[in-house]
């Protein structure tokens, strides 16, 4: 199948996606207090590909944990109920941001936010590359934010449908036929507009 029939809409090139990063990655280093070592807390698995290029885009020392919980399992439609299978160390005193692929309903980061501010961080801060407000179903405060996306199943970037996907380095709408990995092309890196 040829890169332009692929059953996907690109939205977001990789060119975009790291321009947005170096901008984000400013913001934090802006944000965060003079000579502070910035502790970056990963939402496994979806976050993982926008953290390591977050802790690049950094100029200040950076530490790193992981947090694994999630309100979907392997579902599409949260459950409403966060499930923790990995929890991170002891953020009091630190600069914490939380590095997310996507907030959609808010659950989790909710979750990971109530969690860590129990725990007395300096600051306590959000990155999310990509928001969905319309599928919010609580309140939850996100600093940084990559971009907004309508209320449309999105994968590349670390982002997956069914485990699939993560390696695309741009990010896309998947279209309802929700095609096999091969039909997604990998060299859509430069800003092309949209498929």
């Amino acid at each position: 199948m040829a890169a332009g029939d692929a059953p996907h809409t690109l939205l977001f090139s990789a060119d975009q996606i790291r321009h947005r990063v170096r901008e984000i990655a400013a913001a934090i280093e802006d944000d965060a207090p003079p000579g502070e070592t910035v502790h970056l807390v990963g939402v496994l698995t979806g976050g993982f590909v926008f953290l390591a290029d977050l802790v690049r885009a950094l100029s200040r020392p950076v530490t790193v944990d992981f947090v694994r919980c999630s309100s979907y399992g392997n579902r599409t439609v949260t459950s409403g109920e966060v499930l923790w299978s990995l929890v991170p160390r002891d953020v009091h005193g630190r600069y914490v941001v939380v590095v997310d692929d996507i907030v959609d309903s808010g659950l989790t980061l909710r979750a990971i936010r109530n969690h860590l501010e129990d725990q007395q961080p300096v600051r306590l801060r959000a990155a999310c590359l990509l928001d969905k407000p319309a599928r919010r179903r609580c309140h939850v405060r996100v600093e940084f934010v990559g971009f907004s996306v309508d209320d449309v199943f999105v994968v590349g970037y670390g982002l997956d449908h069914a485990e699939q996907y993560r390696h695309l380095p741009y990010i896309a709408r998947l279209d309802d036929n929700q095609p096999t990995a091969g039909d997604l092309p990998t060299d859509a890196a430069t800003d092309r507009g949209q498929n």
